[in-house]
């Protein structure tokens, strides 16, 4: 039985009297008749101790902004989009609201049951991450397979740059080959000067290490004095930027109706690249901040003319 509860009921036995209880269990004669008040008017479940919480809370968020990042949450998600605490935010910021914190964001979804609990997911504390100091110092590659509309298997293909995640680009193929790596590679250097190294997986199309010999795109990397970088063979966290921006795409493309041909196909990645350009600052997207695109545009501005035996060898 609470404290409470016996001083209480000492006075009501006529056992102890208000001062005599209140110095006995510690309490101030007020509070002591503030307790017997409250028996009187709730009976003992009356005299359990109250929240100290304020009944109202100014600063406490609006439920139109708590229910409008329910509705973005889901619809982001629906769309395949990047749909976190900081994208959220962005997203409320250009309709005029004024953002809570992301912890506040996330503790709203997490009360509306829309994040789903991992008590063993490591902490991002303990990640290490890693990125190059300047824009162009990396590329990263890779490409998808997808299926259009009639079960035709193309190869999506992408180019990322390391420091700022920027799409560089995003094209269909069926397949890929060398040669689509090389011009697509070529049309990259002459909008944003070449890079000081590349980094690829182990695919044919980018290295023939382990077959001898030296492909089309070595040859070309070589030519420009490029770096040229492989992950460790089946170790594709070596190319995480890319494997994780290939999640975020096959979301965005599953939320959209097949596309029935590889044109259409392209014209969907074009749009999604038209987007991803200027998106809102949210981790884990392949995107750009504003201080990089200013960077890679004073570089596009710039472009520097191929080495002439390379010149030579493409016409």
């Amino acid at each position: 039985m609470s404290r409470a509860r016996v001083a209480v009921l000492k006075v009501l036995a006529d056992q102890l009297s208000v001062t005599a209880a209140a110095a006995e269990y510690g309490y101030s004669r007020r509070h002591l008749h503030r307790l017997l008040v409250r028996y009187r008017d709730g009976g003992l479940d009356a005299l359990e101790p109250r929240s100290r919480r304020p009944r109202t809370n100014p600063a406490a968020t609006s439920r139109a902004v708590c229910e409008r990042v329910v509705e973005l949450r889901v619809r982001l998600t629906a769309d395949g989009l990047d749909a976190g605490p900081v994208t959220i935010a962005w997203h409320l910021e250009h309709e005029g609201f004024r953002a809570p914190a992301p912890a506040t964001i996330s503790r709203i979804l997490h009360q509306a049951g829309l994040i789903a609990p991992q008590p063993r997911k490591r902490p991002r504390s303990s990640y290490t991450r890693f990125a190059m100091a300047q824009p162009n110092e990396m590329w990263q590659s890779d490409f998808i397979h997808w299926r259009l509309a009639d079960g035709t298997d193309v190869e999506v293909l992408n180019w990322l740059d390391d420091h700022s995640r920027y799409l560089l680009s995003c094209t269909v193929h069926a397949p890929v080959t060398g040669d689509d790596v090389v011009a697509v590679f070529l049309g990259l250097i002459e909008e944003y000067q070449p890079p000081a190294s590349t980094l690829t997986d182990n695919g044919s199309v980018y290295t023939s290490r382990f077959t001898g010999g030296r492909n089309a795109f070595e040859y070309v990397l070589a030519l420009l004095a490029v770096r040229q970088k492989n992950g460790s063979p089946g170790h594709p966290q070596t190319q995480g930027k890319t494997e994780r921006f290939h999640q975020t795409l096959q979301r965005w493309l599953r939320a959209r109706p097949p596309a029935a041909t590889a044109a259409a196909l392209q014209r969907l990645a074009s749009g999604r690249r038209t987007w991803i350009s200027q998106p809102p600052p949210a981790r884990f997207t392949a995107w750009i901040s504003p201080p990089c695109r200013r960077t890679i545009s004073r570089l596009s501005a710039r472009p520097r003319p191929l080495p002439a035996p390379l010149a030579l060898r493409l016409r």
